[in-house]
């Protein structure tokens, strides 16, 4: 079961950036840990009735202990999901801190990055565990806090208790205690003392929420992961102030002052609008010296210092937004003085002057270079400028530019942010938030609604240039064509924010997409390979490059979209031999480009179940280039064969060398157990002499006349350390031939397997394990062999339920096939298509015969997948059944949506669902039977297995207006996926 990411923000003392830690594949910060300095109350001293290791309170002071055992009752654990990507927060779950602020409203106070900016999902639970569903019924624009909202009559078996808040009894000096939530189990009790009360906020990084234009209070708590939202209280009782972060390299921690959120308390509880002004210009605080430096008079500074000698500086203008209130009166590194002649000396005051000027002007003087300017502006509405609305379409979300980015680059507050960059919208795998899009099919984007209406005009299946810019890098504009895909991503629908029900509501735009437009054959010119010999040299009408586009994690293959050449198989046919590292499975867009000119659509006909090649089919009839059937040879490669290796590098560009066979060798592509997909095994690879192989994801090997006599192909293997490792090896053409003439024969392949792996055996191997001398002795008689070895079972995948279970076992030594010695696994493959094979075997010594039935794979690929509350489900396919021993459902967890029920609750990858509310589910139909009549909003038991066969039960609570049920099924009649539908 996965671990939530904790919410405490923590950042590096000397460089102010978050420092963050990776759990299971998400960022998340170090959990919160108790002090030294803290002992348990035992569960007598504790009205709550919280067990003992419950409660932690530090031992010197009873006065203390008396007021915790107080506080902890309005203290709640925070539970929850960011369900979407929006603005710069990517879907997450986790959980936090808040406390009560109004219990007769059943209003929490929390931290602003825990209700997020976006939409928001979750449930408190109180100190004597008892729950309540929370909503979200304020996020501050720019300050770090929001309020959640929660039912009193929820919480039946305690007096839920408000705290009150006291921020003026924050002073430097005081003894606080900051009562929170160790990673959402348990409370933890913090001693700390405030020792400044005008910090400038701290800076997490660019591409996160960041506080600005407020003080903070800085303490030494030792705050950790978990106790964001935090109070911070003093020994009386009262929430001082609101835990927000803290420093990675000591024991710092950062509180937000509560003045700001005393006023927005109030204006929530007496159902008045939280009115917020904003000049769009950060300003930030710096000390009289350096505000000399910038200009400020000897005469202001005595002003100043005499009317706020606890002072120890003044506001200073950080960032002037362009085209904002401010822009051309105010300019960065002016001095503020006063508005409407009020001296300033807080950000709390001027905060105060705007939220009251919203839509008014207010005369600003500030100090530039040592002269008096005075500047009139008109307060602008800062709910204005803070999106509250997102727009999903082609598979990607976008959102207005907020001010929040708009400010860390010191550009306008307009724009089309895309907050996550996927589906068609996939510019970049490191960079999948921050990009501005400019314009769509060459018309220009500058703003959302324009953005919208661009989109509605656009064909599905179209290809359009798009141009945008990253807001790291504002000054390179990219261009880029992109496939609109809109059968697959089908969602075309803004959600706005409400505030009274705490959902988002979603609109569609546009029902269906304009049909796409029909296709016209296209001619192009081949340009030679840059060889000697004629025959390689034409071999360039014989590749294509291969693009899909994966729109489902489907059998836990990594990626979203792969390219890679392939080989023409049949040019008359249009049939193209390309790797399943490329073509993974048939739920994808496939299509193909010709002479690096041509791109045509092309589907997926064969998937060969371990030799890891695919075979896709493009319409020759758009074709007029010359594109050309190579010819395939019909003689095996040998070691130490003189060989024309053709590959294509990570550039996709043509590499050529003249080279030999180093290696033919039986493999099997090391499987990962996190994350079984598919892998090639029971073949055998080639391997060259050169070293330029190694960079190549594709290729071929040849003769000089241009003859094929093996491909190249890279293979996904084992997973490490969240890094997938490549292997590259040739595959040699006789043992594809059967396969190739099929298709040129108009035949379709059904291949059937020894489902079984094996591996070669030294012979002292052999020997040792019980192989007869007389068998040994008719190895080494045979006449070829590049090594003498047996072969010798590695694995046996788990059967299906309507296949015979293999009698096999791993360690099995094979001797004989139908009565022909087996030494390779060409030779073993070779007999594959009998239906039955006799084995004569070792095993413990013992020979013996088995009779093996071969299984047909016709069926082996998946073809339905179910989406249930944010995860991905699918029968066990191949690669899974290679790796166990038995299957414990037919229900299977290949993927989980980030910030879904699924994740939050703990359904993990690789996980068997096996009951749902005690009813059994063998297989995806028998899940969706039952499923199909469970209420949003309401739990649900589940019963599961583990990978390793370890059961557990977890209970889940649905959420189907973010994450509705979904199911695709192949429909073999139209040879294509559809959305199933009863």
């Amino acid at each position: 079961m996965d671990g939530f990411p904790s919410t405490k923000r923590r950042l590096s003392s000397e460089s102010d950036r978050v420092s963050k830690k990776v759990a299971n594949g998400v960022l998340h910060d170090v959990a919160m840990t108790d002090v030294s300095n803290s002992v348990s109350i035992s569960e007598s001293e504790s009205e709550s009735g919280s067990e003992a290791e419950d409660v932690a309170f530090p031992a010197d002071s009873p006065a203390w202990q008396a007021t915790i055992q107080t506080v902890v009752k309005s203290v709640v654990s925070i539970h929850f999901a960011q369900v979407a990507s929006f603005d710069l927060d990517s879907a997450v779950v986790s959980e936090a801190t808040g406390f009560v602020v109004d219990a007769e409203r059943g209003i929490i106070l929390t931290n602003r990055h825990v209700v997020g900016a976006g939409p928001f999902w979750g449930y408190a639970v109180f100190d004597n565990h008892e729950e309540a569903v929370v909503k979200a019924i304020y996020r501050d624009p720019v300050h770090d806090f929001g309020f959640l909202k929660f039912n009193p009559a929820d919480i039946k078996h305690m007096q839920v208790r408000a705290l009150v808040l006291r921020p003026e009894l924050a002073k430097v000096g005081a003894e606080i205690r900051v009562v929170g939530n160790d990673a959402g189990e348990k409370l933890s009790i913090l001693a700390g003392f405030i020792s400044r009360l005008d910090r400038n906020a701290p800076e997490y990084g660019h591409m996160t929420y960041n506080d600005f234009n407020t003080e903070y209070i800085q303490a030494a708590a030792s705050a950790s992961g978990g106790s964001s939202g935090s109070p911070v209280v003093n020994i009386d009782g009262y929430a001082v102030a609101l835990q927000a972060g803290g420093s990675t390299e000591s024991s710092t921690d950062f509180f937000l002052p509560v003045y700001r959120i005393l006023r927005a308390l109030t204006c929530v509880q007496t159902e008045t609008p939280v009115t917020r002004g904003t000049i769009q210009v950060q300003w930030i605080l710096k000390p009289f010296d350096e505000c000399r430096r910038l200009g400020l008079t000897a005469d202001a500074e005595a002003v100043s210092r005499a009317m706020f000698p606890e002072k120890i500086g003044l506001l200073v203008a950080e960032v002037v937004l362009p085209q904002g209130p401010a822009d051309s009166q105010l300019k960065e590194g002016d001095v503020l003085i006063s508005i409407n002649g009020q001296n300033i000396s807080t950000f709390i005051k001027v905060d105060d002057i705007l939220d009251s000027s919203v839509g008014q002007t207010i005369d600003l003087v500030v100090q530039r270079g040592g002269v008096v300017t005075p500047a009139t502006l008109r307060v602008g509405d800062l709910h204005a400028i803070t999106p509250n609305r997102y727009l999903q379409v082609c598979g990607a979300s976008f959102n207005d530019l907020s001010y929040q980015m708009a400010r860390i680059y010191a550009i306008p507050v307009k724009g089309v942010f895309v907050n996550s960059a996927s589906g068609s919208f996939f510019f970049d795998k490191n960079e999948k938030c921050g990009w501005i899009i400019d314009s769509v099919d060459d018309q220009d984007t500058p703003d959302l609604d324009t953005f919208i209406e661009v989109m509605k005009s656009i064909p599905d299946c179209k290809r359009v240039p798009v141009a945008f810019r990253h807001l790291t890098d504002l000054h390179s504009q990219n261009v880029a064509v992109i496939y609109i895909d809109r059968h697959w991503m089908t969602a075309f629908r803004v959600a706005v924010r409400n505030d009274e029900s705490g959902l988002w509501d979603f609109t569609t735009m546009q029902e269906k997409p304009l049909p796409p437009l029909p296709l016209t054959p296209h001619n192009a010119r081949f340009i030679d390979i840059a060889m000697e010999s004629k025959g390689c040299a034409q071999l360039s009408r014989s590749f294509v490059l291969v693009g899909t586009k994966l729109p489902v994690p489907l059998d836990s293959f990594p990626s979203s979209r792969k390219r890679g050449y392939g080989v023409v198989i049949d040019a008359a046919k249009g049939y193209v031999l390309v790797s399943r590292y490329v073509v993974p499975h048939d739920l994808c867009d496939v299509d193909i480009t010709i002479a690096e000119s041509i791109i045509i659509p092309a589907k997926v006909i064969f998937l060969h179940p371990l030799h890891n090649y695919a075979v896709v089919k493009y319409d020759p009839a758009l074709v007029l280039a010359p594109v050309q059937t190579p010819k395939f040879s019909s003689t095996p490669l040998r070691k130490g064969d003189k060989i024309n290796f053709i590959g294509f590098n990570f550039n996709l560009r043509t590499i050529t060398t003249e080279t030999r066979i180093s290696d033919i060798s039986s493999i099997n592509v090391p499987s990962s157990s996190m994350a079984p997909r598919y892998r090639g095994t029971n073949l055998e690879g080639l391997q060259i002499e050169s070293n330029m192989s190694t960079h190549c994801s594709s290729g071929v090997l040849a003769d000089n006349d241009g003859t094929i006599r093996a491909v190249w192909l890279s293979f996904l293997g084992d997973r490490n350390n969240d890094q997938d490792t490549i292997y590259r090896m040739g595959i040699d053409v006789t043992d594809i031939n059967d396969i190739i003439q099929k298709f040129q024969n108009d035949e379709t392949p059904n291949v059937r397997i020894i489902d079984s792996e094996f591996f070669a055996l030294p012979l002292s191997q052999a020997r040792l394990r019980g192989v007869s001398e007389k068998w040994i002795a008719k190895v080494e008689e045979q006449e070829g062999m590049e090594r003498f070895q047996f072969l010798s079972v590695s694995r046996v995948a788990c059967a299906t339920s309507t296949q015979p279970q293999n009698p096999l076992l791993p360690g099995d030594i094979v001797l004989s096939v139908n009565g022909q010695a087996v030494h390779k696994i060409k030779d073993l493959n070779a007999l594959s298509n009998n239906a039955e094979l006799e084995f004569h075997i070792v095993r413990r010594k013992q020979e013996m015969t088995l009779a093996i039935q071969t299984v047909p794979t016709d069926t082996f690929n998946t073809s339905q997948v179910v989406i249930w509350c944010g995860a991905v489900l699918q029968g066990p396919h191949h690669g899974v059944r290679q790796l166990m021993k038995n299957l414990p459902s037919g229900v299977y967890c290949t993927d989980r949506a980030q910030g879904s029920p699924a994740r939050h609750y703990g359904i993990g990858s690789t996980n068997f669902i096996t009951h749902v509310n005690e009813q059994e589910t063998p297989d995806l139909d028998a899940f969706m039977k039952v499923v199909k009549g469970i209420p949003d909003n309401t739990y649900v038991k589940l019963r599961i297995v583990s990978f390793d066969n370890v059961p557990f039960a977890i209970s889940l609570k649905t959420n189907y207006h973010y994450f509705p049920t979904a199911e695709l099924k192949k429909d073999t009649e139209q040879d294509k996926w559809v959305e199933h539908e009863e």
